[in-house]
């Protein structure tokens, strides 16, 4: 037996990703699962909170994730190319990130889903300055490094390229970038001595 509720939040969320917040409707949720329109509504009384679950699941994918980045891997510049991983199966499927997708169309969005993309954001950005923080004490993220901003940067790099590639070279497009960012922030041969 199937789990609907599970089954509509994965099929929204390839929606989500690959049309936007307005360019889906119940009507194509419906299709997409095989079940009347009227029983989405059981599930999720309106669209909102159906992107509400969708932000809070893919969140908690996430956590899942940033620990276990955390648990197998030590080099701060390794623990940043497998975080950029994450967003490599988006590139292999010709899809972008779920709050990026609902970024884009965030003065259309509702309150509620706004302030949820905006804490999955900072809580990236937080666990990646605490990553090059760890990274610049430890000598394995160059010591010029300035985590704050750095974080925002990488997030911004993965989010851009992650966009660009699905366009253009795909996920080996995406993959360079994500070598030349994680490069960017290897100390040098002359400053791992010092």
């Amino acid at each position: 037996m199937r789990d609907t509720r599970s089954e509509l939040l994965m099929q929204a969320e390839v929606l989500v990703r690959g049309r936007g917040y307005s360019g889906f409707s119940y009507a194509d949720l419906a299709e997409a699962v095989g079940i009347r329109k009227a029983s989405i509504h059981h599930h999720f009384r309106t669209k909102e909170d159906l992107a509400i679950a969708l932000v809070a699941a893919y969140d908690a994918r996430y956590d899942d994730a940033l620990a276990a980045i955390l648990e197998q891997t030590s080099d701060g510049a390794a623990r940043i190319e497998a975080y950029g991983r994450l967003y490599l199966s988006g590139v292999e499927q010709g899809l972008g990130c779920l709050c990026a997708a609902l970024a884009v169309e965030l003065v259309t969005l509702p309150e509620a889903l706004r302030r949820d993309i905006a804490r999955f954001f900072d809580k990236h950005i937080a666990w990646l300055e605490r990553i090059l923080a760890d990274g610049v004490s430890d000598g394995s993220i160059r010591a010029s490094v300035e985590p704050a901003d750095s974080a925002r940067m990488v997030v911004a790099t993965l989010e851009g390229a992650l966009l660009l590639e699905r366009l253009l070279a795909g996920a080996e497009g995406f993959s360079s970038s994500l070598r030349a960012l994680a490069g960017s922030l290897r100390p040098t041969a002359s400053q791992e001595g010092c």
